[in-house]
């Protein structure tokens, strides 16, 4: 019996045949990325139900020498979820067995729930005790919070309440070599020496398996106000933020930027999207104030904050959302992008974030540069402009995409271009989507060699020989 049969039928006899996946019907849809840009083989899945059948498993692998690769819900945007073309076949370590709720502490504000978890389902449980988990983000009907700490997923309420690392107390990890970390602490405050939880939060399955995690709970709001309105443009939309966020404080939750071949992509390949406004505009913000305050005293400060900026000739057109149903349809639009997206084209996705009030000279250097190596070159534009992050996205047709011999080397060099000029505004070319496959000449080119040396190092240290997602994060 060769190796890999041997170790499949290991992980077989001790988490059951139905748990071991190896049939390339049933493998298909873990080694291939959502949006069909990256595809290779694995040896197996395998679906462990437990923390210690996750540790018998990567045990397994480090004693065999197999790659490891740890798979959330797969909705990756940088191909980190899914087995790379070249080297040994990994085996992939699917949590989406492991999806209990193991505990919620109210007066603690918050909740331990296993890695398999899809977000919706963690934050439907907090709801279900008037609290809030605040990350959310279009895929959080699939995606798993395993994924989302390894990734240190962002999202639209990173403006208010941080990013994934900024909610997460304490994890459970399943390290390199089959022990067990358990770290799972409701603590605000351990000052203990090394905070070790951060050093798993956006490594991307690297260092170890998140399998399960302690998470931070928020008041849930009682009262949300939505408004969909056309800026004159995006300075226009950065001075009007300066208003929300003078006159509304930390109601303020959401701030959404799109252009107009934004919506237009919504409108024209998601069922049910609508043009909020009446006339046509090149540019819309989605925004979002939320508290437990009565609901008058927010749309109030709303209206008012739109009202001001409407004198002020910052503003073309504003709704209002007026019942739940609209607020939902104005939010559906915003999370329906990368459905519309995929279904439109090829696009070359950038994740860059830059300072806020440098939002506006981005976009236009970024169009410019982009339209200087490609004249006319489709742009698509969405972002989380509260907190500097924009997702400018040169897009080829279809058409062009297999056609063109030229289009995948011409797109990474529009990539490219488009983070050169947020790296010249301070900026950084990955704000919430990861590294992956996707960024690794990225980090290549723009870490720093202490950096790079110091990420080498801590992998060294838990992973001494590489087996665990390897190829991702770290050139």
């Amino acid at each position: 019996m060769d190796t890999g049969a041997a170790l499949i039928s290991r992980l077989s006899m001790e988490l059951g045949a139905d748990a071991v996946l190896t049939a390339a019907s049933d493998v298909d849809g873990f080694i291939e990325d959502f949006r069909g840009r990256y595809k290779a083989d694995a040896l197996c899945v395998a679906q462990p139900a437990t923390t210690q059948q996750v540790s018998f498993v990567v045990r397994a692998c480090a004693e065999s020498g197999t790659p490891v690769l740890p798979q959330g819900g797969n909705t990756s945007l940088c191909g980190g979820a899914v087995p790379a073309a070249e080297g040994a076949r990994p085996v992939i370590v699917s949590l989406a067995r492991m999806r209990r709720i193991r505990n919620i502490d109210v007066a603690n504000g918050s909740i331990e729930v296993e890695a398999g978890c899809v977000l919706k389902t963690v934050q439907d449980a907090a709801a279900q005790v008037q609290r809030l988990y605040p990350v959310s983000l279009g895929a959080e009907g699939s995606c798993q919070i395993g994924g989302t700490i390894s990734t240190n997923a962002g999202g639209t309420g990173v403006l208010r309440y941080g990013n994934t690392r900024e909610n997460v107390l304490g994890l459970e990890v399943v390290l390199p070599d089959g022990s067990i970390w358990n770290g799972l602490r409701g603590l605000r405050k351990d000052n203990t020496g090394i905070d070790l939880k951060q050093v798993f939060i956006g490594a991307e399955g690297v260092l170890g398996i998140v399998t399960a995690a302690t998470l931070k709970l928020h008041p849930l709001p009682t009262h949300r106000s939505v408004a969909w309105f056309a800026p004159v443009d995006p300075a226009a939309a950065l001075r009007i933020l300066g208003m929300f966020q003078a006159g509304c404080g930390s109601s303020l939750s959401a701030y959404e930027l799109m252009n107009a071949r934004q919506l237009e992509l919504v409108i024209k390949n998601v069922r049910d999207r609508r043009d909020p406004l009446s006339a046509a505009h090149a540019w819309h913000v989605l925004v979002e104030l939320s508290d437990i305050r009565d609901a008058a005293g927010l749309d109030e400060a709303l209206l008012r904050t739109l009202e001001q900026a409407t004198q002020e000739d910052l503003v073309e057109d504003a709704v209002l959302a007026t019942s739940d149903m609209q607020r939902h349809a104005l939010w559906e639009i915003r999370h329906s992008v990368t459905e519309a997206n995929k279904k439109e084209g090829v696009g070359f996705t950038t994740d860059c974030a830059v300072p806020v009030s440098a939002v506006p000279a981005f976009i236009e250097r970024a169009t410019r540069a982009v339209h200087a190596v490609e004249p006319g070159m489709d742009i698509v534009i969405v972002g989380h402009m509260g907190d500097g992050n924009v997702h400018f996205i040169p897009m080829f047709s279809f058409d062009e995409w297999k056609t063109r011999p030229d289009a995948a080397t011409q797109g990474a060099a529009l990539r490219h271009c488009v983070n050169e000029v947020a790296y010249e505004l301070g900026g950084t070319f990955s704000a919430e989507h990861g590294i992956g496959q996707t960024g690794l000449p990225e980090m290549a080119h723009y870490k720093s060699d202490v950096e790079l040396t110091l990420m080498r190092a801590i992998k060294r240290a838990l992973d001494p020989k590489n087996l665990m997602n390897p190829g991702r994060l770290i050139p």
